[in-house]
């Protein structure tokens, strides 16, 4: 896809959130994956998330592909990939539109 800039992220297995969302069937939280995305799209930078939609869970030690793209002056959009399909969709809002 033309545009995107792209990362890979793992949330290890071994990651403390594994023990307790959920016992016995952990999936990586969503503000964990927000906090990433937001690290690699902004930084340090002030940013606001306008949209998030999450399509499927993500599994701790899962290779995910975070994918973003300018949308406007300040505005991209971005997704976490995995291997079935995306996981997370959303745009976000930086200030100055620094990333």
């Amino acid at each position: 896809m033309t545009g995107w800039q792209t990362r890979e992220l793992c949330i290890p297995a071994g990651h403390p959130s594994a023990a307790g969302h959920f016992p016995g069937n952990p999936i990586v939280p969503g503000a964990l994956l927000l906090d990433a995305v937001v690290a690699a799209i902004a930084g340090e930078g002030g940013v606001v998330i306008r949209a998030a939609k999450f399509l499927r869970p993500v599994r701790h030690g899962a290779r995910v592909e975070l994918c973003w793209r300018p949308a406007g002056e300040t505005l991209f959009r971005f997704e976490c990939r995995l291997a079935e399909g995306v996981a997370l969709a959303g745009t976000l809002e930086c200030a100055g539109g620094v990333w």
